[in-house]
């Protein structure tokens, strides 16, 4: 299953989004394709099922739906802000969460 990384957070919305990277700093802005690739794949169990949504949504092949949700969720790893569930998460200890 695909998901965002911990300290990753999201603005995600027809018209396109962001995503915060808690480590980096840098934002990651997304075009309204992206965005929505991002909302179906967090919303689906496997980027299949969430390219198949994808090509119903936009009107297209599931081939091309299935290259565009792999290309943004590969983009999305490679910067560190996501993986696909079979490893771990990071956790980082924040500052605030630290205990005397």
């Amino acid at each position: 299953m695909w998901r965002l990384c911990e300290s990753a957070h999201t603005v995600l919305t027809d018209e396109g989004g962001v995503i915060l990277s808690e480590r980096t700093g840098r934002w990651a802005y997304l075009t309204p394709t992206a965005s929505a690739a991002v909302m179906l794949l967090l919303a689906s169990t496997s980027q299949e099922e969430a390219a198949g949504q994808y090509a119903e949504r936009y009107g297209i092949g599931v081939g091309p739906a299935a290259a565009d949700v792999r290309t943004v969720a590969e983009a999305l790893a490679a910067q560190g802000l996501a993986h696909d569930g079979q490893a771990p998460a990071r956790t980082r200890r924040r500052w605030w969460g630290w205990r005397s």
